[in-house]
């Protein structure tokens, strides 16, 4: 027999029941960010306001724009998330060998607030998005919570600015 796959941490983590994509459509706000990305830690002061686009494709899949400020130009970059094995899970494919990232909607109410895990490789990642810049304190306590159920502490936890946001990126910088 073969040894079975090792679990994911992201095999423990309900999706949203009852989520249809739809609701997750148009404009979101990213607003918290619980990740041990050394990149994140080291650029925490550097944090630009970022929003997100979200479509709907073919009722199953999403495409996903996002607009953030590198060096004063407003950047878009477009990821297209699959559908995984259940509703509210995603995969997302990127450049070469590894770098497939788990996507799962842990929670959302798709008029206020949604909080989704990121997985790649070992890694994971918990991002709060908001239908606005600023979320209530009881979103932003469920969001530390899910924080903190995958071993993610405060100190890994980064909040972003609620000003200077980007509608638009021209031709040349698009990123796909």
């Amino acid at each position: 027999r073969r040894p079975s796959r090792p679990q994911s941490p992201l095999d423990k983590v309900p999706a949203q029941e009852g989520l249809s994509l739809p609701q997750l459509a148009g404009r979101w706000f990213l607003v918290g960010v619980g990740s041990r990305c050394s990149y994140l830690a080291e650029h925490s002061h550097q944090l630009e306001a970022t929003t997100v686009m979200v479509t709907v494709l073919d009722e199953q899949s999403l495409a996903i724009s996002t607009f953030r400020k590198l060096d004063g130009m407003c950047w878009e970059i477009r990821q297209h998330y699959l559908p995984a094995q259940a509703p509210g899970r995603f995969l997302l494919k990127g450049h070469g060998h590894g770098s497939k990232v788990d996507v799962v909607v842990g929670e959302a109410d798709p008029s206020t607030f949604a909080i989704i895990y990121y997985q790649k490789g070992r890694s994971v990642s918990v991002k709060l998005y908001g239908r606005t810049s600023q979320v209530s304190e009881t979103v932003t306590d469920k969001f530390e919570h899910h924080v903190r159920s995958m071993g993610l502490s405060d100190d890994v936890t980064y909040y972003f600015p609620t000003y200077g946001f980007c509608d638009s990126a021209d031709e040349f910088h698009i990123l796909d």
